[in-house]
């Protein structure tokens, strides 16, 4: 119980990235096309236009790794107090945010990127929290 409460910020924000990246993995793999056919109308006017099922799979394959990464994270913080995992799934997360928010930009959908602004938030905060 002593490495849950003293690492309790820590697990809670990889408790959230898990949520967010392992949920958004699934949903790209549960409706691949639906989401390649919105994305190709998203980037319709951009550079990216014809890569975006590769975006995709690289999102989704990053996606899934820092959702496991951060799973492994919260096992080693609760059972060795070692935060190695952790980190790697905080930077990560982080990586996939700036890839995510660098495409909302070059759609020129400011609101979608004022959205993963907010996910960075926590995200960059847990960087700061596990560097210590």
């Amino acid at each position: 119980m002593e490495p849950l409460l003293t690492n309790a910020t820590e697990i809670l924000i990889l408790l959230f990235l898990i949520i967010t990246f392992l949920q958004s993995g699934y949903d790209k793999i549960a409706d691949w096309n639906g989401n390649v056919s919105w994305l190709k109308g998203h980037f319709a006017e951009t550079p990216l236009k014809n890569i975006v099922p590769a975006m995709v799979a690289i999102i989704l394959i990053t996606e899934i790794i820092a959702g496991v990464l951060c799973i492994l994270g919260i096992y080693q913080l609760c059972s060795d107090g070692v935060s190695i995992m952790a980190m790697y799934g905080a930077i990560l997360s982080c990586l996939v945010l700036l890839m995510l928010l660098f495409g909302q930009r070059v759609a020129k959908d400011y609101d979608g990127a004022r959205t993963i602004a907010i996910y960075f938030i926590p995200a960059i905060f847990l960087v700061f929290l596990l560097q210590g």
